[in-house]
């Protein structure tokens, strides 16, 4: 039974992430204390430095010898699961994939459909529902999206920009030709060349940038030191910790604040239309909880497992996913309205 003073914690945790929002949105939209640039210099601080923070400190305060493999095995079967179905979806919905092409509206699918706030608003939700073995849990879940699926979405987006570099560059070189109706057949095989070599050559692009990325860097790290700690008992210098927790702690309310900046932008709270909010909705509401209870029968989870796995895929959507979708300019607009 869930008591009043249970749903106190809940909207204190939540309350304070919505007034970082508002509080964006109003310095841009009627303030104008920020300028565009401005706005986009606090989102690539958020993206560069806030979040990779924030994946140690939640990395490194997780035992990583006592996380639940069956959770783990349904976690990653409902992202496969939404990937294959988002995949045929799209297929049939929209062939060609529109601005972002078929990879970004992939990308932006799973964005809102299984990424979870599950630090902010699940814990104390879950805390309230079942205690403090459901928080464990909760945190594992926590601890599995910035491991893997954070760097793996991160790295899914810089494959998508290199994409569409890639893409302009052959245009260009198309419409260079067209006017030349005697451009040497030489020019086209080299073009036949360069597509043939362009999926290699993009992939060693997103790995560049991927492993140039501080987040990649802050997540082997946070590995790293949970093992140390757990196993060996070691313990960061008192400095260096408050210096973590000081930055760290402030990178969920500067992720809200940048999207209350995005949305001020945009010519409607609901930037990105009526009908692509009903959609986000049901994706998020509906088959996101949907593919993790079919996840969930096919790895058997029960009990508190089972009720974890359900409650926290219909939580709403996570802040790290905007934030990367704004820094990447792939459908922002779709994932601060989720």
């Amino acid at each position: 039974m869930i008591s009043w003073l249970d749903v106190y914690h809940v909207v204190s945790a939540t309350v304070p992430l919505y007034v970082s929002m508002i509080l964006g949105y109003l310095s841009a939209k009627h303030l104008k204390i920020f300028s565009p640039e401005q706005c986009a210099g606090i989102n690539k601080f958020v993206a560069k430095l806030s979040i990779p923070l924030l994946s140690f400190q939640v990395i490194s305060q997780n035992d990583p010898f006592k996380m639940s493999p069956r959770l783990i095995f349904a976690d990653i079967l409902q992202k496969v699961l939404a990937v294959v179905v988002l995949a045929g979806v799209l297929r049939l919905w929209h062939p060609t994939g529109g601005r972002g092409g078929k990879l970004g509206l992939i990308i932006t699918g799973l964005s809102v459909t299984v990424f979870p706030n599950t630090l902010i608003i699940g814990i104390p939700i879950l805390s309230a529902i079942d205690g403090n073995e459901a928080v464990n849990y909760l945190v594992q879940i926590v601890v599995l999206q910035s491991i893997i699926w954070y760097n793996i979405l991160l790295f899914l987006f810089e494959i998508n920009a290199a994409r569409e570099k890639t893409a302009s560059i052959e245009q260009h070189r198309g419409n260079g030709n067209e006017d030349n109706e005697e451009a040497p057949k030489d020019e086209e095989v080299a073009i036949a060349r360069t597509r043939s070599s362009g999926t290699w050559k993009i992939l060693m692009k997103a790995v560049r940038k991927f492993l140039a990325n501080p987040n990649t860097y802050a997540t082997l790290a946070g590995i790293i030191w949970a093992i140390l700690h757990f196993r060996l008992g070691w313990k960061l210098p008192e400095m260096v910790d408050k210096s973590i927790h000081l930055l760290s702690d402030g990178g969920l309310g500067m992720a809200m604040f940048s999207m209350g900046l995005f949305m001020a932008s945009q010519s409607s709270i609901i930037a990105c239309g009526t009908k692509l909010a009903i959609i986000t909705t049901i994706l998020k509401f509906i088959l996101g909880p949907a593919l993790m209870i079919a996840a969930s029968f096919c790895i058997r989870l029960r009990s508190t497992l089972f009720r974890v796995a359900i409650l926290q895929a219909a939580l709403p959507q996570g802040i790290v996913p905007f934030v990367f979708a704004k820094e990447y300019n792939v459908y922002p607009e779709i994932i601060s309205t989720g």
